[in-house]
């Protein structure tokens, strides 16, 4: 009897040893939807065998099914079927406040997307900042989802970082730190007035979450796949190791000069709440300007949060020389367009698009760019390695140029720089923030090395 009194009892501690090495998981979705609530639209949801059911209706905004239950830190689990002609998403962290948009659901979004862009796994803030981060630059990320098929989310969201798996293959690496707790959510896209999408489905089924422990079951770390950081004027231990470093403090102006005078400006500019500012209002006479990086650069990656006031016209300048005859050229490089394409006049100037946001000003008009809009923050990337050039908004390639080349010397004869000797063709410069009158801001600027 002792004999089978211990086998049993072996039996039993590997059974809750088992268990427990899995985690306490709970689930979302079991007999009933009552511990769910719908915001927003007004797209079906229905509950059947264990399976939610989205279905499109026409004329209803984004329709979203929401937690009752708020959640911080947690592991996120579920099953996901779409129809290929739809795109979803679920909500984390989210929200929706009467004071924010009439109540319109914002905040974190992991992304269902069936379609040839391919971005399932990737991270979107829903009617805030647009997109944190794409595949474009997860090229194995982008082959985890199976259009067609049911597909297995894993959402980690612990303290400030957010790492996301499709199928088990690593999509998503972001650090934020903008909404700490939120709503959970599942998303039936608008359709419109699209009748031909009228009765689409999304479907989910074995979600499940875990909040405790989560130090001891969270996936170990690894730097497969690119690290996107949005905290402020600060770098991760991963952006260290990687060789980042910031041109701006958030606190003071060093490492920063008036192109012409080598001083930071007196009035003009300004540092207010870790942000840099043009600022207009307060320009004296003789004061403000463009400002450039002391230290230059040649091959790098340069990322810029700015954000754009309405009209706002300014620029993010590279391979800027500040001493060639005498000073002459001390504003002048290849620029990252800044611009309120909808209110100034300059978006319609220059030839194609070339003097748009994002594009290589008065040479080159962007492609495939997503504006945040007006007084919301984007994030400017600029690659340089040797000749090659890309310029990125939000995630997306805008523009891809080679220096130096017979087509780069016709498309600078075409230009305002014709009369710019090598225009664009130097292999060292400084970095530029622009002055052009408006009020535009700057933070989250770094830098590293290639």
């Amino acid at each position: 009897m002792r004999r089978i009194s211990f086998f049993f009892s072996l039996i039993l501690i590997t059974l809750l040893t088992g268990q427990y090495a899995e985690g306490k998981w709970k689930k979302l979705a079991g007999k009933d939807l009552n511990a769910w609530t719908q915001i927003n639209g007004t797209a079906t949801f229905i509950l059947e065998k264990g399976i939610v059911t989205g279905t499109t209706v026409l004329n209803s905004p984004n329709s979203f099914l929401c937690t009752k239950e708020k959640y911080g830190d947690f592991i996120l689990e579920f099953d996901t079927w779409i129809d290929p002609q739809l795109n979803s998403g679920v909500q984390f962290r989210s929200e929706s406040l009467a004071e924010y948009q009439n109540g319109r659901v914002h905040g974190y979004q992991v992304e269902i997307d069936p379609s040839e862009r391919a971005w399932s796994g990737g991270i979107y803030d829903e009617a805030r900042r647009g997109w944190m981060y794409t595949l474009d630059n997860n090229p194995k990320g982008r082959k985890a989802f199976r259009p067609g098929e049911w597909n297995h989310y894993r959402l980690e969201a612990i303290g400030n970082s957010i790492r996301t798996w499709v199928n088990g293959i690593p999509c998503a690496d972001v650090v934020d730190y903008l909404t700490p707790s939120g709503f959970i959510a599942l998303q039936v896209h608008s359709i419109g007035e699209d009748k031909s999408k009228a009765g689409l489905q999304v479907k989910w089924k074995n979600i499940r979450i875990m909040t405790e422990n989560l130090s001891k079951y969270a996936t170990p770390y690894s730097d497969i796949i690119p690290q996107t950081s949005f905290l402020d004027n600060t770098l991760t231990e991963r952006e260290k190791k990687e060789g980042w470093r910031l041109l701006f403090d958030g606190t003071t102006s060093k490492g920063w000069m008036n192109a012409r005078t080598k001083t930071f400006p007196v009035s003009g500019w300004e540092i207010h709440d870790g942000i840099l500012s043009v600022s207009p209002e307060t320009k004296a006479q003789g004061g403000g300007g463009d400002i450039v990086s002391i230290d230059k650069f040649s091959n790098f990656e340069l990322i810029v949060d700015f954000r754009y006031a309405k009209g706002a016209n300014s620029g993010i300048k590279y391979f800027v020389d500040t001493e060639s005859d005498n000073g002459s050229l001390a504003s002048i490089g290849c620029e990252y367009q800044v611009l309120d394409d909808r209110n100034h006049p300059d978006a319609k100037a220059g030839v194609g698009g070339n003097r748009t946001l994002a594009g290589l000003y008065d040479l080159i008009a962007p492609q495939n760019k997503r504006d945040n809009g007006i007084d919301i923050w984007n994030r400017a990337t600029i690659v340089v390695n040797g000749n090659k050039v890309q310029h990125w908004l939000n995630g997306m390639m805008t523009v891809e140029y080679e220096r130096g080349t017979d087509a780069w010397k016709e498309l600078v004869a075409k230009s305002k720089f014709k009369t710019s000797p090598g225009f664009g063709e130097v292999q060292e410069g400084r970095i530029l923030l622009q002055d052009h009158g408006d009020k535009v801001s700057f933070k989250n600027i770094k830098i590293r090395s290639l």
